[in-house]
């Protein structure tokens, strides 16, 4: 029986469905300086309208660092989640955005499904 738990534990997602309203709040405190949840507003950092599963480095009318050009990564859930969780400078060389990063897990859950919201 424990290693039929041990094995679910490891098909659980990282990434915990967030609560959007108290996402609101972290993301006003944390994120709105640089970035818009607007489409097509982009501030110091890119709007974040539809970040959620779109491809780094890749909305057009922005003008992202070499660095995040490359990673060719999909912001997913868990995706944003590792790179919120740490030093911006840390999860990408190069990348422009000074962030030191966020390090309680429920409030990257809140945010993530905030952001989640806008598509």
């Amino acid at each position: 029986m424990m290693g039929l738990f041990a094995g679910w534990m490891l098909v659980l997602p990282a990434v915990q469905a967030g609560d959007a309203s108290a996402g609101a709040d972290v993301f006003k405190a944390e994120c709105a300086d640089c970035h818009s949840i607007k489409e097509g507003r982009n501030k110091k950092g890119p709007s974040l309208f539809g970040v959620v599963g779109r491809t780094a480095g890749t909305l057009p009318d922005y003008a992202y660092s070499d660095a995040m050009k490359q990673v060719h990564w999909v912001w997913s859930p868990e995706k944003l989640h590792d790179y919120l969780s740490q030093p911006a400078k840390q999860a990408i060389p190069g990348a422009k955005m000074k962030y030191d990063g966020l390090d309680d897990p429920k409030q990257l859950d809140d945010v993530i499904t905030y952001l989640g919201t806008f598509h």
